[in-house]
């Protein structure tokens, strides 16, 4: 008996301070800085309703910083197809590596209103032409949200992708069965297309315990180069289980194909063609932590 009170009253004297403690701690104020991370898997990577990956599967993530005043800052990365004949593909390259980081601030309750800049980098990758251009991208946006429904319009402040004279002069895409399509051509010396434009609407509705219904629809704009301009959508759900975020999406373009369409030329010479911007089904695994 004595040895259990004594073995109580040891137990009471460490507990006291112990509760103090934890009263402090949880009195401390939260830290204004905010650091997360991100990782999927998808069976295809689409920008803007395009594939990037040949309609391969891509391996993405990246980390973001924010801080209690609005200011953030990002990185993220994805593999893209490097190796393709024409089309959607960064010769000499494998990665995008996108940099960004901007303000957010609520005016008003449920509305937040969000600016910045976000800057394309493809590593060692370059146009097959002799002056070899780069795909190196810089874009200024202004987002704005409420409840559910999102809107964002980005514009480039540098060629769109590198699409210039250079690399888009006289161009005339292909047809279906990778032959060049003569009918389809730009002008010799097309221009730049500085100031090319892309609005994005989104809306996400949640129609089950972590189950999430997502709609978009957007507006790709590049200027000098209307065969280029096209309108995206999806439709997808999103339904978190087991710590991760797993999701399915309808993604398609009408995107013209002659432009858009992506030729591989694999062993003995055969040409492998695909849409890149066709309608298709993509699947995904995400975590944030």
């Amino acid at each position: 008996m004595r040895k259990t009170l004594l073995a109580a009253s040891i137990v009471a004297a460490f507990a006291v301070p112990s509760a103090s403690y934890a009263q402090a701690s949880a009195a401390a104020p939260a830290s204004p800085h905010t650091v997360t991370g991100n990782v999927g898997l998808f069976t295809d990577y689409r920008f803007r309703g395009i594939s990037q990956t040949f309609k391969q599967p891509a391996l993405q993530g990246g980390f973001d910083y924010s801080h209690a005043s609005g200011l953030y800052l990002g990185t993220w990365a994805s593999n893209v197809t490097g190796s393709l004949a024409n089309g959607p593909s960064y010769t000499g390259g494998n990665l995008e590596w996108d940099m960004y980081g901007g303000y957010k601030w609520e005016p008003a309750k449920d509305l937040t209103l969000d600016v910045g800049g976000l800057y394309y980098y493809y590593p060692d990758a370059r146009y097959g032409v002799a002056t070899r251009d780069k795909y190196d991208n810089f874009e200024l946006y202004l987002g704005a949200s409420y409840k559910w429904l999102s809107a964002k319009y980005s514009v480039t402040t540098t060629d769109y992708f590198g699409t210039k004279t250079n690399t888009y002069g006289a161009y005339c895409g292909l047809r279906s069965d990778g032959v060049t399509a003569g009918a389809n051509c730009a002008t010799a010396a097309p221009g730049g297309s500085k100031g090319s434009g892309y609005l994005d609407l989104t809306g996400t509705f949640e129609i089950g315990d972590k189950l999430n219904l997502i709609g978009h629809i957007g507006h790709q704009s590049v200027k000098n180069y209307g065969r280029l301009s096209y309108t995206d959508y999806k439709l997808g759900l999103t339904k978190e289980w087991a710590g991760f975020t797993w999701g399915a999406s309808i993604i398609g373009t009408d995107a013209d194909k002659d432009w858009w369409r992506a030729v591989k030329v694999e062993g003995g010479g055969n040409r492998k063609v695909k849409d890149p911007g066709d309608t298709s089904i993509v699947l995904s695994i995400s975590k944030t932590f």
